[in-house]
């Protein structure tokens, strides 16, 4: 029944709009998908990420997500540490799983991701 994930969203406070932009489109390289008209009026933006997609959504009593969070599948993780270090965004690299390179860091407003090679 189940065929996989279509999309994980991430809450954000209002008027997040620019700095998703900037942190998922610029400086994480995903591209901005259109959002339909009737959702678009709710705030936030889409990206895509390979087949899925990341939605921001604007949560109007907005707590960052500290434990639960997503993680994304990275080619070349010393590309994304050599880029996240240019943009001057911290990180913190993870060796507590045997075998499996990953780093984590906070999305502008404080929510966990995980990125993975």
């Amino acid at each position: 029944m189940i065929l996989g994930i279509d999309h994980v969203q991430l809450a954000a406070p209002p008027g997040c709009e620019r700095q998703a932009r900037w942190f998922f489109g610029e400086v994480l390289g995903m591209q901005e998908l259109e959002k339909p008209p009737e959702l678009a009026r709710r705030g936030g933006c889409w990206f895509a990420c390979g087949d899925q997609q990341l939605h921001i959504g604007v949560e109007q009593d907005f707590r960052a997500a500290q434990k639960a969070h997503p993680a994304f599948r990275v080619r070349y993780l010393i590309s994304l540490k050599t880029r996240l270090n240019a943009y001057k965004i911290a990180f913190r690299e993870d060796e507590a799983n045997p075998g499996v390179k990953r780093v984590f860091l906070e999305d502008p407003w404080g929510n966990r991701l995980e990125f993975v090679e």
